[in-house]
């Protein structure tokens, strides 16, 4: 593993960007659309993957169309980022069908979050640095509620320094590290575990985030990361987003947070609460492979990425 990561190029006006599906099928065009419209208002060219509309039963096209339609981006020099129209899920069915020779000549910035954290954990083992931010399909979201995100996302996509302050939370656990950010989906980092895209958290800093999931899938996952080591070393931890949590019949007895504190109560490093991050609609944008400082205090939080 390297210990500092290779940084896309920033892009500029009059750039390339590719909206590509992945995984989930895409019912409802218009939100792809609204992405096109927007990432074109920045003064970027757009294309879209040929089977981005195609239907095959769960996912956007078969296999071989999401797998043709990555891996031409991943090969076209004049691509500067790849843009996930989806989550959902099928990533995990294409990785290993992806060749990245072409791309680790000419590095770009791969965004989304959700289910493309197998792409973010698969390229960050590669030596890459990634965009967890907005899918096209989150343009269908309220716009109003969603501009900090859209803003966040231009920000880090045109190599603007980002910087977030979060409201206290008192779950919180104090203290101030500084570490490579990674991370994503707890689910698919669960999912990940034992394969060549299982990121290693050693003296990083881990984010997660979910959603419609039990108290005790939560806590199930988690211990599964905890067995696999990715406590053992890690610096700190950041939760995003831990949302429509399921009921069950018989109840947990415990919140989501005192979940997470109970199965991390033996470490000693900082814990960050509800960052706006994750299947919200506030979902801003994170730099996975960049270093930051996490200051985590009684009155506010701090995530800070370095330049």
């Amino acid at each position: 593993m390297k210990t500092s990561l290779i940084k896309p190029a920033y892009l500029k006006v009059g750039d390339t960007i590719a909206i590509v599906a992945t995984a989930g099928i895409i019912k409802d065009k218009s939100p792809i659309l609204k992405a096109k419209e927007l990432a074109e208002s920045w003064g970027l060219k757009v294309i879209l993957g040929k089977n981005t509309f195609n239907q095959a039963h769960h996912f956007a096209g078969s296999d071989a169309d999401r797998t043709n339609d990555l891996q031409l981006v991943l090969d076209n020099k004049n691509v500067k980022a790849i843009w996930c129209a989806r989550g959902g899920y099928g990533t995990v069915r294409i990785i290993d069908k992806i060749d990245f020779t072409e791309f680790k000549k000419h590095p770009k910035w791969i965004i989304g979050y959700s289910d493309i954290t197998v792409l973010h954990s698969h390229i960050h083992n590669l030596g890459f640095e990634t965009l967890h931010a907005i899918l096209g399909t989150s343009l269908d979201f309220n716009e109003e509620k969603n501009k900090p995100s859209i803003e966040s996302f231009k920000k880090a996509l045109f190599g603007e320094q980002l910087t977030y302050t979060v409201k206290e939370s008192s779950y919180n656990k104090m203290g101030h590290v500084k570490g490579q950010l990674v991370g994503g989906n707890l689910s698919i980092l669960q999912s990940l575990l034992g394969s060549k895209s299982s990121i290693n958290t050693k003296d990083k800093i881990l984010f997660i985030e979910e959603i419609g999931e039990y108290h005790y899938q939560i806590d199930r996952m988690l211990y599964a990361l905890k067995r696999a080591g990715y406590f053992d070393n890690c610096k700190g931890l950041i939760i995003g987003g831990i949302s429509k949590i399921r009921k069950n019949t018989t109840p947990w007895g415990q919140t989501i947070e005192a979940l997470i504190l109970d199965v991390t109560k033996e470490y000693n490093f900082p814990i960050l609460f509800d960052f706006p991050a994750g299947h919200d609609i506030e979902n801003n944008a994170l730099i996975l492979g960049r270093d930051i400082d996490l200051y985590v205090t009684k009155e506010f939080s701090v995530v800070k990425f370095s330049e």
